[in-house]
């Protein structure tokens, strides 16, 4: 089981926290990511769109593809928390872990009073404690 990569991705869909966990990822450039954040963020507003039964939907939670996963946590706020994972990781583990990193966002990034919502993370704090959360491999 592996944990690959975390993004965090603001409510108009721009990312504003990346970073990978392993050397096995595609080494991507930034502009690259940016682009495949809004994607995920267009696609996570169709399926909440799409849903089959009356009640509201906050949209796919888990997108599963031949060799990884992602489980995407939405918050009240309209960020996204997206985990990429190996597909032996249990749902639970990486649910847990992503309920995990938003506390650390919450306590780290927005009592900041020097940080601006919606804008890059820049925070040594916040990588400390995802670290912790999520130790690389």
């Amino acid at each position: 089981m592996a944990i690959f990569g975390l993004w965090i991705i603001n409510k108009a869909g721009g990312l504003v926290y990346q970073r990978n966990f392993t050397d096995g990822l595609a080494q991507l450039s930034a502009n690259e990511y940016l682009v495949l954040a809004g994607t995920l963020h267009g696609i996570h507003a169709i399926t909440a769109r799409l849903s089959p039964t009356s009640g509201a939907s906050s949209g796919a939670q888990v997108i599963e593809a031949e060799t990884f996963k992602m489980t995407v946590h939405l918050t009240a706020t309209g960020t996204k928390f997206v985990l990429l994972t190996s597909l032996a990781e249990p749902h639970v583990a990486a649910t847990a872990a992503l309920q995990k990193v938003y506390e650390a966002y919450a306590d780290a990034v927005m009592k900041n009073p020097f940080h601006t919502p919606e804008m890059p993370v820049r925070s040594d704090g916040f990588d400390a404690r995802v670290a912790a959360i999520i130790p690389a491999s």
